[in-house]
């Protein structure tokens, strides 16, 4: 379809292009107008870096209830069994599914390979060499390419959702696209615009993983849950980047070391390498705390040595490329790698059917919360939850999408104009400029692998500083005056750069503050949230943290048996 010309309406709104936003796109009903909004190009999102693959319980020595068992241990008393066994049982339909949209699973004599990863007891991670995450989202971009009824519109941003006051409907989105900001109207709005990993100083995420789609929820009147769990994935090639070396690497027997050699991370859990994410992060980071002087450089080491050669170039080809740019010889030299902020199991609180608690909007993948990932995801299950929630959508109707409830208000034709002076215009770029330096890395030293009070309410202050001069910025002033159906044009240089810029530090202070908030709140160690100054899991605490505007409050007692 046409990519530049943009109705006022459609049927749905997808924002978002990863896994979940094309995959959910493909499973509309093919009677509705889809609109899916990308900030990028259709072929960058976090999807497109994941390695490992996408687990599920389809050979025959494993099931769903293996999966299950998995993932729930994995979650550490915060996964919704309900969410956690649809998942499960949904995996092998799902798998069957992208093999017949065509992505190409690797092969052992015709039938599906499968590696192991940590934590999980049986082989069930299906994967296309190292780059299973391209192949998935290749693949489905060319479906998306194929279908009439699905308009792309990319490098657009979505600023804000569209609420009509009187019902607390969600009957669209501001969008900023082609240098004007418009409003477009839907039936349905569906947020899948991954998560918020740049926010850390230390990310294996892409530049566009900014939180957008939690922060523009979270204005709005979404409820959140569980912001605090973020997983640091423990092996970060430390190069700029910071390019992920695959947890199957590990699966396949590759080593940590220190620097005399010796394979520490059993010092810190019995299952050594192969322990569980946020376990085997921890012992890193615990490790470097007392043999590096400097932590900012200091790095263990990957020995992919003890896996056969052969399989090292027929399972991991774009490590061996990117470790050969760095001046890495995996064959024969050990590899730096240090923990990075990898994946967010928080984010907007979803049913099964996706649904929020804002009527007519929904979120899928990273940026929804809907129970499977508890306080730390199985390894390969992110892939898994874009696809298995994205089908849900497939059940999307007339009724459902309740057009009724549109309101019927013409949109203004005159376009309100922004002007700034040149001087006011740098002055302002430099001041957002230096908020979105400094943001990562204070949320990095205060919100990363371990947190402690002092420094998360220091951080909060600072955070709620810079909100206040964002606020204050005449960008931000004009921005946050325009009514609905009111379009805006700006007469000013390089317009898409800065309001992208203008876009993702608004979204970076409010998904820093709220990582931040969480994490103060929650006064124990669990998952991907640990506390120096609260270093054991309480039973009081296995609950999820519920945020909604500025309230944080603890859930209900859960039991995840």
């Amino acid at each position: 379809m046409n990519f530049s010309d943009i109705p006022s309406q459609f049927d749905v709104l997808v924002v978002g292009a990863g896994a979940a936003g094309l995959y959910t796109a493909l499973c509309l009903p093919d009677s509705l107008r889809v609109g899916l909004i990308t900030k990028e190009t259709v072929a960058l999102s976090a999807s497109d870096w994941a390695q490992g693959g996408i687990a599920a319980a389809v050979s025959p020595e494993d099931s769903p209830k293996l999966h299950i068992e998995d993932t729930l241990k994995a979650g550490a008393g915060l996964c919704d069994p309900k969410a956690v066994e649809f998942l499960a049982e949904q995996a092998p339909s799902c798998i069957q599914s992208l093999i017949n949209l065509g992505v190409a699973f690797d092969r052992h004599d015709h039938n599906l390979a499968f590696t192991l990863e940590a934590a999980h007891s049986r082989p069930r991670v299906l994967h296309a060499a190292d780059t299973t995450g391209r192949e998935v989202t290749t693949t489905l971009t060319a479906q998306v390419l194929r279908r009439q009824n699905i308009q792309i519109i990319q490098q657009a941003l979505a600023l804000s959702l569209w609420i009509e006051p009187e019902t607390g409907y969600c009957q669209g989105i501001s969008l900023f696209h082609q240098g004007k900001v418009t409003w477009i109207r839907a039936g349905a709005v569906i947020l899948a615009t991954g998560g918020g990993g740049q926010v850390f100083a230390q990310t294996t995420n892409p530049a566009v993983s900014t939180g957008d789609g939690v922060a523009i929820a979270w204005r709005a009147g979404a409820i959140l849950r569980d912001l605090e769990f973020v997983q640091f994935h423990p092996t970060a090639l430390t190069k700029p980047g910071r390019f992920l070396i695959s947890e199957a690497v590990r699966g396949e027997g590759a080593h940590l070391v220190d620097n005399q050699g010796r394979r520490f991370a059993f010092d810190y859990h019995p299952a050594g390498e192969l322990a569980p994410r946020d376990v085997v992060s921890r012992a890193i980071f615990s490790h470097l705390q007392r043999t590096s002087a400097d932590l900012a450089t200091a790095h263990v080491w990957l020995d992919m040595r003890p896996i056969p050669a052969d399989k090292i170039r027929h399972r991991f080809p774009n490590i061996i490329q990117v470790c050969q740019h760095s001046g890495i010889d995996v064959f024969n030299e050990l590899v730096p790698v240090a923990p990075a902020a990898h994946y967010w199991m928080g984010g907007i609180l979803t049913d099964l059917q996706n649904r929020t608690n804002i009527p007519g909007l929904y979120a899928v993948g990273e940026t929804a919360s809907t129970g499977v990932h508890g306080a730390n995801r199985l390894a390969s299950n992110s892939l898994l939850e874009c696809i298995v929630f994205g089908a849900q959508m497939a059940d999307l109707d007339d009724e459902a999408l309740q057009k009724d409830q549109l309101q019927k208000s013409e949109f203004l034709s005159n376009s309100s104009n922004f002007v700034l002076s040149e001087d006011e215009w740098h002055n302002q770029h430099a001041q957002l400029k230096d908020i979105r330096e400094k943001l990562p890395r204070l949320v990095w030293q205060s919100a990363g692998i371990c947190r402690q009070e002092l420094g998360l309410k220091s951080a909060i202050a600072t955070i709620e500083s810079w909100q206040q001069d964002f606020a204050n910025l005449p960008l931000s002033r004009f921005l946050q005056s325009l009514h609905p159906t009111e379009p805006a044009s700006f007469n000013l240089p390089d317009i898409e750069q800065q309001l992208r810029l203008w876009a993702e530090t608004r979204n970076l202070l409010d998904v820093a503050y709220l990582i931040l908030k969480s994490a103060a709140f929650r006064t124990e160690s669990r998952g991907g949230h640990y506390r120096l100054d609260y270093p054991q899991t309480d039973p009081d605490w296995q609950v999820h943290t519920i945020i909604q505007y500025d309230h944080w409050r603890k859930s209900i007692r859960t039991s995840t048996g």
